[in-house]
């Protein structure tokens, strides 16, 4: 009984955090994107920084790759800039891809933004 009430604990915690990572493919650098995207989140899960909520990943109309993912903590998010498995997946990103904001998609002018969501 007491296993349970410590796992429900710590799901009810409020340290997570939901992140949005947005990538906008360099021309012509879309399946590499794609590929490197593929192995983003289980490095994540296999160095303990996010936890098991199923993340989903979506495209908006102009190609970028959107990943939403949850941070176990700001702690494990920091983590994530230090780790020797993480850095050089994001160094790789930001070679084929530009990160962006949510407010430079077409979407984001619309009350209800809708976004294909794809299966890497």
């Amino acid at each position: 009984m007491a296993s349970i009430i410590l796992k429900w604990r710590i799901r009810m915690s409020n340290s997570s955090m939901f992140t949005m990572a947005l990538y906008r493919p360099h021309p012509g650098k879309e399946a590499e994107l794609a590929e490197i995207v593929k192995g983003h989140i289980p490095v994540l899960r296999e160095e303990g920084l996010i936890t098991e909520f199923p993340p989903v990943t979506l495209q908006s109309v102009d190609g970028t790759l959107i990943e939403i993912f949850e941070w176990l903590s700001e702690e494990a998010k920091d983590q994530a800039h230090t780790s020797p498995k993480v850095w050089p997946i994001w160094e790789n990103m930001m070679k084929v891809a530009e990160l962006v904001s949510l407010s430079s998609l077409p979407e984001a002018a619309k009350p209800f933004p809708n976004f294909k969501r794809v299966t890497l």
